[in-house]
């Protein structure tokens, strides 16, 4: 079914994508707006008008001129005109909707199986002026020898080349439009990040609200009831509920009466979505709730934004699979003699990197999605080692890396030589823009992230391209149990949206984890089960390095609610991985412990990267087999194990506990209570290099159940690094 999907909410100015699913690069398709708010003169757009508009965007998807349509290809979208995407690549059948006033849009796909229509709520702007700025004197060099400044960051995609500091007075200012929160922008000098700066600034605002959906069967109706929270400092929300455009149901059999939507029985004979949207200072994202009918005016309510319940008690543990086996060489072979050594920590699912052929080291250079590298391994023994971890119950993510090729991969190659299948495989962008410094044939350049340039983004504004993606995850998901997506902020939502409906309907428990960073809830509607959790990581890293109090960890806790994620989302709780140096490189002794307990003792899903638990220093060191810590790597089995016994740190909620350091550096120290059903624990975490005493406003049994150990003393109790107590 070509349907483009769910609702779409945004705010006026920001822009996405629309595209039919299931693509199919020979059909015709043709858009048009149907509907939209007084005011409004707003079209779909094609990537011809885009590239000649140079419009761009500092918000939501992504929005870079393109390539220029092949010979044959159908004029401009307007409103009312239709664009033939009989080209072998579908040039228009994605086209970009960017809404100028706030209210409800309509719009209409026509495709080889029919006419679908999609709604677009467009919210009012809630961007601020706002400046970054980096003072000369702030930069070691010399401000006459700079002749330009790169601005990048989370607004502009981390895009080279968009957007450029002017130097004013004496310092360089980049002026923008920014939401509500803390922003941080790179200023690139001269277009290389050596030397370069950082700006962090805080746009004042509440946050984005929440809501929940839940339902119920009422006598002869169908109830489904929104439960909405205000974000931290917001005002109360309302809500705004939509039907998906995918059901025959209408406005018509629905009342709505604040936040409850109430349906007759008799009106739903199919699976039917309701989303909706709580709304305050800004618009929150979408809940869903699905009403599945099950025959005899029975009906099953389900929640298909939430994550599969095995993921909520789940320990990860990544490899990076080149180094895996030490000083030997790793192949698959080599990795699943090792099996039993992750069976002994005691971790449920393992996170290779990247395994397909790719000329680096770390593998996220792919020159070949279809198949494994070959100095790890044949197809056929990359499965054996899938089955040897499933045999363990361990189960198995893999680096769905789908935002880039390597520049090496034959698409590309093809591509730049001007072939016509190629043409609009890769993301083309003005010479201007470029900041590569390679002299590209023709008149324009790949598009690429940050200084990036051996890795060319994929143009998701092609049909061939999402058709090629599709296929690469339909091969790769049947073998796995999940995709950890790589540069998962690069990729449309909407593409995204198409993949988690895919997998679902194949397998409810397939796990999909996004890499944002910094972490951006929209990918929580309807998209990902699981995120990253840049703002615990770099809290982790400022308390470890004496930048922050021990208390800032609950600062980072509330910055999920800051940004909008409801309670049901699972956040990654991590300290380094391999894009990161190694936490006991980078911070103080002796808050190693405290940091790596933290992610098992709060809420959230833990992972330890490779080598983490063995005390490898590099940050893509070997994994040390025969040298390692060994009471380091019992530290990181008995935290897994203790987890697994106690329910209360698998809990959602925290709350933090007053405690009095007797002896040692308050700073450093920090408590908290962990709570489920009748059973309540309490964490103590003390990131100094020193032991301390503190006594806690509670009683507590003095036997720290992480090693068995009476800690009890005169003032209170023994904190060596870290300490978890049964209370009386």
């Amino acid at each position: 079914m070509h349907h483009p999907g769910p609702p779409r909410f945004l705010h006026v100015g920001e822009s996405i994508e629309l595209a039919p699913r299931s693509p199919d690069v020979s059909g015709t398709y043709a858009w048009r707006v149907v509907d939209k708010p007084d005011g409004s003169t707003v079209t779909v757009e094609d990537r011809e008008e885009r590239s000649s508009s140079g419009s761009q965007t500092q918000s939501g998807d992504r929005e870079r001129p393109k390539a220029p349509q092949a010979a044959g290809t159908a004029g401009d979208i307007t409103e009312q005109s239709s664009v033939s995407s009989q080209t072998q690549s579908g040039d228009c059948a994605v086209v970009h909707f960017t809404p100028d006033v706030s209210g409800v849009y309509r719009v209409e796909l026509a495709a080889p199986d029919g006419t679908h229509t999609q709604t677009i709520r467009a919210f009012p702007d809630p961007r601020r002026e706002a400046r970054f700025s980096v003072a000369a004197e702030d930069v070691d060099i010399d401000r006459a020898a700079v002749d330009h400044v790169a601005v990048i960051g989370q607004f502009n995609d981390f895009t080279m080349g968009t957007h450029r500091a002017e130097w004013r007075g004496d310092e360089w200012v980049l002026d923008t439009m920014l939401p509500p929160g803390t922003h941080e922008a790179i200023f690139a000098l001269d277009d290389e990040f050596d030397p370069y700066a950082t700006s962090k600034i805080t746009v004042e605002g509440a946050g984005r609200p929440r809501v929940r959906l839940d339902g119920h069967r009422e006598g002869s109706d169908v109830v489904v009831t929104a439960t909405a929270q205000a974000a931290p400092e917001g005002s109360d929300p309302s809500v705004e509920f939509y039907l998906d455009d995918r059901t025959s149901l209408t406005a018509s059999n629905v009342v709505i009466q604040d936040d409850t939507l109430r349906v007759s029985v008799d009106s739903l004979s199919e699976l039917t979505r309701i989303h909706a949207v709580p709304v305050a200072e800004q618009h929150g994202i979408a809940d869903t709730l699905a009403l599945c009918p099950k025959g005899g005016g029975e009906f099953s309510f389900e929640r298909p934004a939430d994550p599969p319940a095995w993921v909520e008690s789940a320990t990860i543990y990544e490899i990076f699979v080149r180094t895996f086996a030490g000083t030997a060489e790793t192949t698959f072979e080599a990795i699943e003699r090792r099996v039993p050594y992750l069976e002994s920590l005691g971790i449920d699912v393992v996170w290779f990197t990247p395994v397909c052929e790719s000329p680096t080291k770390h593998g996220y250079h792919i020159t070949d999605l279809f198949e494994t590298a070959s100095d790890l391994g044949t197809h056929d023994e990359f499965v054996s080692l899938i089955d040897r971890l499933h045999e363990s119950d361990i189960k198995v993510i893999f680096d769905l890396v789908i935002n880039h090729t390597s520049r090496d991969h034959p698409a590309f190659h093809l591509h730049r030589a001007d072939v016509p299948a190629y043409a609009d495989h890769y993301e083309r962008i003005p010479t201007t823009q470029d900041t590569t410094e390679i002299e590209w044939a023709g008149d324009d350049a790949p598009g690429h992230y940050f200084t990036w340039t051996r890795i060319p983004n994929v143009n998701y504004d092609s049909l061939a391209v999402r058709e090629w993606m599709l296929d690469v995850i339909d091969h790769w998901a049947p073998l796995v149990d999940g995709f950890r997506c790589d540069v998962a902020w690069g990729v449309p939502h909407g593409f995204w949206k198409e993949v988690r409906e895919r997998m679902k309907a194949r397998d409810p428990d397939f796990v999909l984890l996004d890499e944002t960073v910094p972490r951006d809830a929209a990918f929580r509607e309807n998209e990902f089960d699981l995120h990253y959790d840049t703002d615990l990581y770099s809290t982790l890293r400022d308390i470890g390095t004496g930048e922050k109090p021990a208390t800032a960890l609950f600062d980072a806790l509330c910055a999920s609610q800051r940004h909008g994620y409801p309670d049901e989302a699972n956040h990654m709780r991590y300290i380094e991985n391999h894009d990161e140096e190694r936490y006991a490189t980078a911070c103080e002794a002796g808050s190693l412990r405290p940091a790596v307990a933290a992610t098992f003792t709060l809420p959230g899903v833990p992972m330890i990267y490779s080598g983490q638990e063995r005390g490898v220093p590099e940050q893509r060191g070997p994994m040390r087999w025969y040298d390692g810590d060994a009471d380091l790597t019992a530290f990181h089995r008995r935290l897994i194990e203790l987890r697994s016994e106690q329910p209360a740190l698998r809990g959602t909620g925290v709350e933090p506990v007053e405690c009095n350091t007797e002896t040692g550096d308050s700073d450093r120290v920090v408590a908290y209570k962990r709570a489920s059903q009748n059973e309540t624990r309490i964490v103590v975490l003390n990131f100094g290099a020193i032991p301390v005493t503190v006594a806690l406003d509670r009683t507590i049994e003095p036997v720290n159940l992480l090693d068995g150990t009476d800690v009890s003393c005169d003032a209170g109790v023994r904190i060596d690094d870290v300490g978890v107590f049964r209370t009386r």
